[in-house]
């Protein structure tokens, strides 16, 4: 290995390192991520006005095609993930095992279980259907949907006790 490129990947290495000790780090996927103790969550700030949240045990991988500046959908396996996105700012979608989310421009919240797939809208609107498209549904602020395997989908105007529950794991 050169010296030259020895160098680089010290410094490379010891960049990161100085971003990780202060609880930022750039990801693959050309977010920063920043640690949030309280509580714990993991906030991802990308290019064109995308921020989300991840509760610190959820399990999520995100996606990016190559010629998008930020992620295009995140894949959210258990937890919940709050979902900031700049109108206009190009197409975003959280993909679920019960369901698919999409959004151009709003604030919401994905939650998912074993056996469900929750999703509610604080401003904007969301479109969520099954996995494979079916049963599309649009949700409007205040509005939720719960997405079972069997069930209907069904837009429901979420009591705030509910949606406070679900936004006070996100300091919110």
């Amino acid at each position: 290995m050169s010296k030259i490129r020895m160098k680089t990947i010290v410094a490379a290495t010891l960049f990161l390192a100085a971003a990780c000790v202060q609880g930022n780090a750039q990801d693959m996927s050309g977010c920063v991520k920043t640690d949030v103790p309280d509580p714990p969550r993991i906030v991802y700030q990308c290019a064109n006005g995308l921020v989300f949240e991840a509760e610190a045990a959820a399990e999520i991988a995100v996606e990016k095609s190559a010629a998008q500046a930020r992620p295009d959908e995140v894949r959210l396996t258990e937890d919940a993930v709050l979902i900031e996105v700049e109108p206009d700012s190009g197409p975003f979608q959280i993909l679920t095992p019960h369901a698919i989310a999409a959004v151009r421009g709003t604030l919401f919240v994905v939650d998912v279980t074993q056996e469900m797939t929750s999703v509610f809208v604080v401003r904007g609107q969301v479109a969520v259907s099954r996995p494979d498209g079916s049963d599309a549904v649009t949700l409007s602020a205040g509005e939720g949907v719960e997405v079972t395997q069997a069930d209907p989908l069904i837009t429901k105007r979420w009591p705030q006790e509910k949606a406070d529950r679900l936004l006070a794991r996100f300091a919110r």
